[in-house]
C-alpha cells in the first residue's frame, strides 16, 4: 500500500486551506485593534435574522467592546457608522472593519456607546473557518 499519494493530497489540501484563510483576511481588510475601550452598539437594519449577532462577534474579534446589539427601526441598504462621542478616529476604525462604511457624526451623550453601527443589506459577514 502506497501512502505517498494520500500524503500529497493532504499537504495540498492544507496549503489550499491556508491560502483561503489568508485571502479572506485580506478581503475583509486589516483593522488595528483600538488601544482605548471603544464601546460599540450594533443594530441590524435588514431583514436578515442574526446579522447583528454575527457583526458583534466580528467586531469583538477585532478588539472592539460591543456593549449592545439589536434591531433597528428602519431598513437600510448600506452600512452606516454613527459617531456618538465625536471621535472620528474610532469611527473610522469601525468603518474600515465594515469595508469603508459611511460615517456620520451625531453626538448623543445620553447613550452609553461611542459608536452605533446600522448594518445594511449589502454587508456580508466573513465566512467562518471550517475545522473538521
Amino acid at each position: 500500500m502506497e501512502l505517498r499519494p494520500v500524503a500529497t493530497f493532504f499537504v495540498a489540501l492544507a496549503a489550499l486551506a491556508l491560502l483561503t484563510c489568508r485571502h479572506q483576511e485580506s478581503a475583509q481588510g486589516t483593522v488595528e485593534a483600538p488601544a482605548e475601550r471603544v464601546r460599540v452598539e450594533v443594530l441590524n437594519a435588514t431583514k436578515v435574522h442574526g446579522l447583528a449577532r454575527r457583526a458583534t462577534q466580528y467586531l469583538r474579534d477585532k478588539g472592539f467592546d460591543v456593549v449592545a446589539s439589536g434591531t433597528a427601526r428602519e431598513q437600510r441598504d448600506s452600512t452606516l457608522v454613527i459617531d456618538r462621542t465625536n471621535h472620528p478616529v474610532w469611527a473610522g476604525r469601525v468603518a474600515r472593519a465594515f469595508n469603508g462604511a459611511r460615517v456620520q457624526l451625531s453626538p448623543d451623550t445620553s447613550r452609553y456607546v461611542d459608536i452605533t453601527v446600522l448594518l445594511g443589506a449589502t454587508w456580508r459577514p466573513p465566512t467562518e473557518p471550517f475545522y473538521p
